[in-house]
């Protein structure tokens, strides 16, 4: 597809995997369909900047939580925005509350429950084939 030896590619990817660019592989899931999934939230966070550290330690101290899958620097209404996968809703508030609002430095939380995903990582998780077509009666 790219016009180039198939050796040439896979000595460049390599490459990457070493120098740190490429950090993995995942599978994109539809936990739609895995019974039992848990639960996921976005949660905002508006932070106190460290001085000379700005939002670095804090976001280190929040990645070191199993319960957080993703941790961005944002900029806009809120400065930290946190994936989050827990058992239930309740599993999710309660670290909020017990862990993240309580921390030195988090002004304000925002939680937002995810109820579906039509789309992850660029895949389509709803059934494109289905027919759509309403009955008119």
């Amino acid at each position: 597809m790219l016009g180039e030896p198939e050796d040439y590619i896979a000595a460049q990817i390599k490459e990457y995997e070493n120098n740190g660019v490429i950090r993995g592989y995942q599978a994109v899931v539809n936990w739609e369909e895995v019974p039992d999934a848990g639960v996921m939230a976005i949660i905002e966070l508006k932070v106190a900047p460290q001085l000379q550290k700005g939002f670095d330690d804090i976001a280190e101290q929040i990645l070191a939580y199993d319960e957080v899958d993703s941790v961005y620097l944002m900029a806009g209404a809120y400065d930290l925005m946190l994936t989050v996968k827990g058992s239930t809703i309740q599993e999710i508030s309660s670290f909020v509350a017990k862990h993240l609002a309580a921390m030195n430095g988090i002004l304000s939380t925002a939680t937002h429950f995810m109820l579906k995903r039509y789309k992850e990582d660029g895949v389509p998780l709803i059934d494109s084939n289905k027919d759509r077509r309403e009955m008119i009666v």
